[in-house]
């Protein structure tokens, strides 16, 4: 068996999603992440709202926070994997949990980034939608005949993801359907995240990516950008940087996995978005899934037992 932790990328964290973890030792993590940042991450994981919590920047680093302690979790119960990935942001969870940043670096860059891409979406309206139904191909043919939308992330099989401008997402949408698609869902995010209209973000994001220290990871870790295994520490600075406006080929790394004898992919941080594309991709995988101190508790003995 070969174990994979996947992390989850930003979505809006549940309000109260921490409290759970609030009398786990890994809750230490929270007072770490907080120290480097200076942010009330405490107060993010246990009494923001909905609303407050689809703010990108608090969302990304509540999210990250979160999804460091159930991994910290599953470390200490004894589930440590062999390789480890990240949808978007959970690539930065993915970065520290092998050791090529530390916390409070991890942090300070998770940090930077959520508030630089804040910054570039107030600067013009944008946002993201999951076409459904339709090749990956189709989708790219779609944007391509449309001003002001991209392809943001290939996830799997009949699951695109397109982001852009609100026209361009309107007539992408419009454009998609005609094609065969299902009405495309736009998603709760501020922006167009994965496309050039996070230009924006990108000087503020390259300055903390270049003040953080970069180590060679203990274990395998795989990119976005290329779908590709990396064993360097050092050209994961301009791996990260690329991804703010490249997209995620998720599917294509997923597929890479998969070829290299990955059969076991553990989701680390909340719900069960990247397990079910997995399912979609490497149908004959074994997967899991690990939100709650209950599941280290139940996703640890069946790893162990499977092994």
């Amino acid at each position: 068996m070969t174990i994979a932790f996947i992390f989850t990328g930003q979505g809006s964290p549940t309000p109260g999603a921490g409290a759970p973890w609030r009398d786990s030792p890994s809750w230490q993590l929270v007072d770490e992440v907080a120290a480097a940042t200076g942010s009330d991450v405490a107060r993010l994981l246990l009494d923001a709202d909905e609303s407050e919590l689809v703010d990108t920047a608090n969302a990304q680093l509540a999210t990250f926070t979160l999804c460091l302690m159930i991994w910290q979790s599953l470390v200490e119960a004894g589930s440590a994997p062999d390789h480890v990935a990240g949808h978007s942001l959970g690539e930065f969870t993915a970065l520290v949990s092998s050791g090529v940043l530390s916390v409070a670096d991890g942090a300070c860059v998770v940090s930077a980034r959520g508030q630089a891409m804040r910054a570039a979406c107030h600067a013009e309206p944008s946002g993201m939608a999951a076409v459904i139904g339709l090749e990956v191909e189709a989708v790219t043919a779609v944007c391509d005949d449309v001003q002001g939308v991209w392809v943001a992330n290939d996830n799997a099989p009949g699951q695109v993801v397109i982001a852009g401008t609100l026209a361009g997402l309107d007539a992408a949408g419009e454009a998609a359907k005609a094609a065969g698609a299902r009405r495309p869902m736009p998603l709760k995010v501020a922006g167009a995240f994965h496309t050039p209209l996070m230009g924006p973000a990108q000087a503020e994001l390259d300055a903390a990516l270049g003040a953080a220290a970069w180590a060679d990871p203990t274990c395998g870790v795989w990119a976005n950008v290329d779908a590709s295994l990396h064993s360097d520490g050092s050209g994961w600075a301009a791996r990260s940087s690329a991804q703010l406006c490249s997209p995620v080929r998720w599917r294509a790394e997923i597929l890479a996995m998969d070829a290299a004898g990955i059969d076991t992919f553990v989701e680390v941080g909340p719900g069960s978005v990247l397990s079910g594309m997995v399912k979609r991709i490497s149908p004959d995988s074994e997967r899991f899934s690990c939100a709650t101190p209950d599941d280290v508790g139940s996703v640890t003995p069946q790893l162990f037992s499977a092994g």
